[in-house]
């Protein structure tokens, strides 16, 4: 049984610029070879900005470069974007596949500190996805807090969360990225941008993959610009499913 190889570029997000960041990240993904999965952060194409829905790249164009990166690393690339949509606004987590196959999951849970409600429409779907024999759950950073939206319900394997987590609260994104591992049992990929923004708010990184026994099995280095790479075994998530099968005590939960 393959081991999902995940590589998350945890980078700086030049404000308000598509093509910068583009260009940017053209850099960071040359060379890379042999991965399965790559994690840009949330809003990887402007950074976490409200004016960004209003100023946004088309779709087409963001899927577009994204598959031709997937094309060129024969990998899921994959990352969340500001974007005007049929529904309106939306922060939506695109995934990409080298193959052209695109799933996406707009963020659930809008961050009201930000008024991020008042500029975007909310994701009403939860996203799950089959990718390389792995089920995947895609979710953007203030979903994080939320457990019950989260929660496994036996149907994935592997949690990707990308976002633009502020410094400040760090402690909650390390505590929380452990707990979602332990109390689903899954794997948990987070991939934080570094830098400060247009606004001030500066980020650390942070990022990390997380065993479903909630043991740090990657990190960067906090504030850098820096690629992490890990592996991750099917094989031991469903022996440790097996062996402590707490799954299987879950309290009910129905989301409306």
């Amino acid at each position: 049984m393959p081991g999902l190889k995940i590589s998350i570029l945890q980078q700086p997000l030049v404000w308000m610029d598509g093509p910068a960041n583009l260009r940017h990240f053209d850099r960071q993904l040359e060379g890379i070879t042999g991965r399965d999965v790559i994690v840009l952060p949330e809003m990887f194409t402007t950074g976490f900005a409200m004016e960004a829905a209003k100023q946004s790249m088309p779709q087409e164009d963001v899927v577009a470069w994204m598959h031709a990166k997937a094309q060129q690393t024969n990998a899921l690339i994959a990352g969340s974007a500001a974007l005007q949509t049929e529904r309106g606004p939306v922060n939506r987590f695109l995934l990409v596949e080298p193959g052209g196959n695109v799933h996406f999951y707009d963020k659930r849970h809008l961050f009201r500190m930000a008024d991020e409600h008042h500029h975007y429409e909310a994701g009403n779907e939860r996203v799950v996805f089959e990718w390389r024999g792995w089920r995947i759950l895609p979710l953007v950073c203030y979903d994080l807090r939320f457990p019950v939206w989260s929660r496994n319900r036996n149907d994935y394997d592997l949690a990707l969360y990308v976002a633009n987590w502020p410094a400040p609260r760090s402690l909650h994104w390390q505590s929380l990225l452990v707990a979602r591992a332990i109390e689903n049992q899954a794997y948990v990929v987070g991939c934080n941008r570094v830098g400060t923004d247009g606004n001030g708010h500066h980020y650390r990184g942070d990022s990390r993959v997380i065993n479903p026994q909630g043991e740090i099995i990657a990190t960067a280095e906090p504030h850098q610009a820096t690629r992490i790479d890990a592996e991750i075994s099917l094989a031991a998530l469903k022996e440790y499913r097996e062996k402590f099968p707490a799954w299987q005590d879950a309290d009910p939960f129905s989301i409306g």
